[in-house]
């Protein structure tokens, strides 16, 4: 919308008509001219409202003045004296700025106002939000104090902020005890109770709390679709998501669908994804950085980078969380010099990077291959960006060295960590030493793993592949003994497909299928038409006893594998196949997938523990560097 004329504005004698938290700067600066030369802003009342609206606007250039410096500077130069309500919107404002301990400055000028100003509800409302955003954990106790020296503490507001603040701070003891305090909670209260459950891991009491409450709003379903997703049970999230929307009794918005995207994300559920993107379009939200993140995110995550990048490129406005979340999704995708062509756009026209950027880079230059690129990043981020190494970055190495066979290079990485080396780096070396069947580094990073994690399952298996992979079934066979022994289990396989917007699950060796006899039949027939282009399984990963037939059967039945199977069955020809595993891909089912995509003529794109296979054509786009 064109801003109004100057000319415009003078027609209206006190033009508060046009301000609301969408108005432009642009239009906010002709508006403040206006009032300047009517004198209106001589009023108290009148400067405060009009602060207030300022320093809420949304919508400014990143190049022009913020709108809550613009507000403050009117502030400090109208010759009336500023009441509590314009001093409560700038405190309210820095609540949810990047600033939030100027807050503080506001509350301060209240205190020792010469107008003998008195902080009141909204206050202290205000000034506990600013505390979610302080590096410090006693700024909630002390405006907690400071609310009950002056009386606010009773205030349902005041105490909803509490909670909050108490729930990030993970004290849901101090919550409860506030949440005691209150005679007859309100929604508000009841919400924010819900919320701080739920973010402090009790998920279940959160949702019994929630299941008790008269009234849900947007914010109660919101607690527990995000608690859900931040938990890792993003199927819980989802149903969640399916009876607020069956209900129907509060309003779908960002925040929802955030979380919504998020759990998508989690399982590979494109379908719904899509949905709630679709709903994006529909109810015309507006495109922040925060649900343009989460959709980039939830695209990269199910395998389809190409609308990832259109959301990002469509993107009015994005910040270091964007494009880091384009950057992995291109280095889980295996695109590693595409994660480098847009790590070099960011550097021309995007924020600095950060950790989390250039634990990506890492990952994308390892997925490909890319060593000297990888190690030229490493250099570059502790260099000329003066970004400190996380453990995680020098895993990132170790995996770099070690998937291109330099193991003895990746072992003195792993030596030379300033602080004791991770899980994550020794698991590393152990998965590079079974692929290049180094059986004595090998043995070193599955005693380290088990140093540190007793039951770490995966160790065992890798260690197990190792021997297998050399012949030395003896062993082999004594890793299977301590397993035993040690009462560690083998993580059941488990893959996911989504068919008409309905997820399907398939365990490993699972035969309890409601169309179990249609599933062996295509089983059946993929191994059939395997066999016939020369596909040979790879029984030695079999950890069982068995007869070289049993262990056949046993490989075909892995989780992906019948997930394909049934795809194949019940999606119709061409449409692409995905499915999302929880385990890494083993040997035998990469080899047979890549065939599959060739005998069947159908593309399969299938997400692991620690990237995306392509499959087309017999290839994958891993180019078997995996």
């Amino acid at each position: 919308m064109r801003a109004p004329t100057i000319r415009a504005i003078s027609a209206v004698p006190c033009p508060f008509s046009l301000l609301d938290p969408s108005t432009g700067l642009q239009e906010l600066r002709q508006i403040h001219a206006q009032l300047l030369v009517n004198d209106h802003l001589a009023d108290s009342r009148k400067l405060g409202k009009f602060a207030a609206a300022v320093a809420l606007s949304r919508h400014y250039k990143p190049s022009s003045t913020p709108p809550i410096d613009y507000a403050e500077l009117i502030i400090s130069h109208s010759p009336a004296q500023p009441n509590v309500f314009s001093l409560n919107s700038l405190i309210r404002a820095h609540s949810k700025g990047p600033t939030p301990l100027r807050g503080f400055l506001f509350f301060r000028q209240i205190l020792h106002s010469s107008g003998n100003l008195l902080p009141d509800n909204y206050t202290f409302t205000f000034l506990v939000r600013c505390c979610v955003g302080l590096p410090s954990n006693s700024g909630g106790a002390a405006v907690h104090a400071a609310a009950l020296r002056r009386g606010f503490a009773g205030d349902s507001h005041v105490q909803s902020g509490l909670i909050h603040v108490y729930a990030e701070l993970g004290l849901l003891d101090c919550c409860r005890r506030v949440y005691g305090e209150m005679g007859q909670p309100d929604l508000v209260s009841q919400t924010a109770m819900v919320a701080a459950t739920a973010r402090c891991g009790e998920i279940e009491l959160a949702r019994e709390m929630f299941d008790e409450m008269p009234t849900r709003d947007s914010v109660a379903w919101n607690a527990m679709i995000a608690g859900f997703e931040q938990l890792g049970r993003p199927r819980e999230a989802l149903k969640v998501f399916l009876q607020m929307q069956t209900e129907g009794s509060a309003e779908i918005n960002e925040a929802t669908v955030v979380s919504v995207l998020a759990a998508c994300g989690q399982i590979g559920a494109l379908g719904c994804g899509r949905w709630a993107h679709h709903y994006v379009s529909k109810a015309r939200l507006r495109m922040t950085v925060a649900l343009g993140t989460a959709l980039v995110d939830m695209y990269a995550k199910c395998g389809d980078m190409g609308r990832a990048m259109e959301v990002f490129d469509e993107m009015p406005e994005r910040n270091v969380t964007t494009w880091s979340a384009a950057i992995n999704g291109l280095a889980l995708n295996g695109a590693g010099e595409d994660c480098l062509a847009l790590f070099r756009r960011m550097e021309e026209e995007g924020p600095r990077p950060n950790e989390i950027t250039f634990l990506a880079l890492l990952r994308g230059c390892s997925s490909a291959g890319m060593v000297e690129q990888g190690l030229g990043i490493f250099d570059r981020m502790r260099g000329y960006y003066q970004v400190q190494p996380w453990q995680e970055h020098y895993g990132c190495l170790v995996d770099l060295y070690g998937r291109a066979g330099r193991l003895d290079e990746a072992a003195a990485v792993i030596e030379s960590m300033p602080s004791e080396p991770h899980i994550g780096a020794w698991s590393a070396l152990l998965s590079s030493c079974r692929t290049h069947n180094n059986k004595e580094l090998g043995e070193l990073a599955a005693f380290k793993i088990t140093e540190l994690e007793a039951k770490n399952d995966g160790a065992y298996v890798q260690l197990y592949n190792i021997y297998a992979g050399s012949g030395n079934w003896a062993a082999a066979g004594g890793v299977r003994d301590m397993m035993r022994t040690r009462g560690v289990s083998k993580e059941p396989g488990c893959s996911a497909v989504e068919i008409s917007g309905k997820l399907h699950e398939f365990f490993s060796g699972d035969r309890s299928h409601s169309r179990q006899a249609e599933l062996e039949a295509m089983a059946e027939e993929v191994a059939r038409r395997l066999r016939a282009v020369g596909y040979v399984p790879a029984t030695s990963l079999v950890m069982f006893d068995l007869e070289e037939e049993e262990k056949e059967d046993a490989l075909a039945r892995h989780s992906e594998r019948i997930a394909i199977a049934f795809a194949l069955l019940n999606s119709p020809e061409g449409e692409i196949i995905r499915v999302v595993k929880n385990l890494r891909v083993c040997i035998d089912c990469h080899e047979a997938s890549k065939l599959i995509s060739l005998v069947f003529r159908r593309d399969i794109i299938v997400r692991d523990r620690s990237r995306f296979h392509h499959y087309k054509d017999g290839k994958c786009s891993c180019r078997d560097y995996w």
